[in-house]
C-alpha cells in the first residue's frame, strides 16, 4: 500500500491478510489462493504488509477491551490515512470486527468477505468451474463459521460459490443459524478447553462423518484449524479433507 501511495495509485480494494494468513501455515495458502483470484480477476489489490497488525477482536473477546481500542484506533488512523474505502479479508474476526466495531471508533469501510468477493465474480462470470481439480462427485459439506454466519447473516454466499461444481452438496445437522462452533471462536482459540464430556470440534466432526462427506468447505482460519485436528483425531484424514472456499475455487478453475 506504501508503494502504491508513493506512485499515487489507489487500489480498488484493500485485501486485509489477518494474523493467522500471515503467520499459519496452513491460513498462508489460503492467503495466496485469495490473490490467485485477484490476478486472475484482474483487481486492482493492495496489502498493508508489515504495517497491517491485529484487529483486536481476541483481546476483544477475552474482555481486555482497553488494548482493543489501543490496536483499532491504530489500524483506524493508518486506514484513514491510505484513503482506504472498500476492504476484503479471509477472516471472519477480521470481518465481523472492522465491519461492525470499527465505526463506532472513527473506521468506516466497505467490508466484504472473500466468500462474498467470490460470489459476485461467479456472478458477474469472472469465475467458472471449468478446467483444474475436478471435484464431480464429490460430497461436500459446508461448515458455517460463527462471525460470518450468526454474527452476520452471510449463509449463502458460500453455498453458492459450491454450487457451481459438479458436486452433491450436503448439509449437516447443525448449519446455517443452528450451525455448531468449531469451539475456537470468542479468543477461545488461545487458550486449553475447559474440562467436558467432547472437544466441540470432535463433535462437529462426527456430523461431517455423519452425512459422508469427502470435502468440508470451511471459510475461516481458525475452523480450518479445529476442524483439521478433528479429523486429525478422528484418523480420516486420507477419507475428509478440509480446504477454503477459496483453495475449491481456485483448484475448480485451474488457477
Amino acid at each position: 500500500m506504501a508503494q502504491l501511495m508513493a506512485e499515487g495509485k489507489e487500489p480498488e480494494i484493500l485485501f486485509w491478510v489477518g494474523c493467522a494468513g500471515s503467520f499459519d501455515e496452513r491460513a498462508q495458502k489460503i492467503t495466496r489462493d485469495i490473490c490467485k483470484i485477484l490476478h486472475h480477476v484482474g483487481i486492482s489489490y493492495a496489502v498493508l504488509g508489515t504495517e497491517e497488525s491485529c484487529t483486536g477482536d481476541p483481546a476483544k473477546r477475552a474482555g481486555n477491551e482497553f488494548l482493543f481500542q489501543m490496536q483499532a484506533m491504530t489500524n483506524i488512523e493508518m486506514l484513514n490515512a491510505y484513503h482506504i474505502k472498500k476492504i476484503v479479508t479471509g477472516c471472519p474476526h477480521c470481518f465481523n470486527t472492522i465491519k461492525n466495531e470499527y465505526p463506532g471508533l472513527g473506521g468506516n469501510y466497505e467490508v466484504i468477505h472473500h466468500s462474498q468477493l467470490i460470489q459476485q465474480l461467479i456472478d458477474a462470470g469472472k469465475l467458472k468451474a471449468e478446467g483444474g481439480e475436478s471435484f464431480k462427485g464429490k460430497r461436500i459439506t459446508y461448515h458455517d463459521p460463527c462471525y460470518l454466519g450468526r454474527g452476520n447473516d452471510v449463509y449463502e454466499a458460500p453455498r453458492r460459490a459450491l454450487e457451481i461444481l459438479d458436486t452433491e452438496l450436503v448439509e449437516m445437522k447443525r448449519c446455517r443459524s443452528n450451525g455448531l462452533c468449531c469451539g475456537a471462536g470468542g479468543a477461545q482459540m488461545f487458550k486449553e478447553p475447559e474440562k467436558g464430556n467432547k472437544d466441540i470440534n470432535m463433535e462437529r466432526i462426527d456430523e461431517v462423518i455423519a452425512v459422508n462427506a469427502q470435502v468440508v468447505a470451511a471459510a475461516c482460519p481458525f475452523c480450518m484449524t479445529m476442524l483439521s485436528d478433528g479429523v486429525k483425531n478422528h484418523d480420516k484424514e486420507q477419507e475428509i479433507k478440509i480446504l477454503d472456499i477459496a483453495e475449491i475455487t481456485v483448484r475448480a478453475n485451474g488457477l
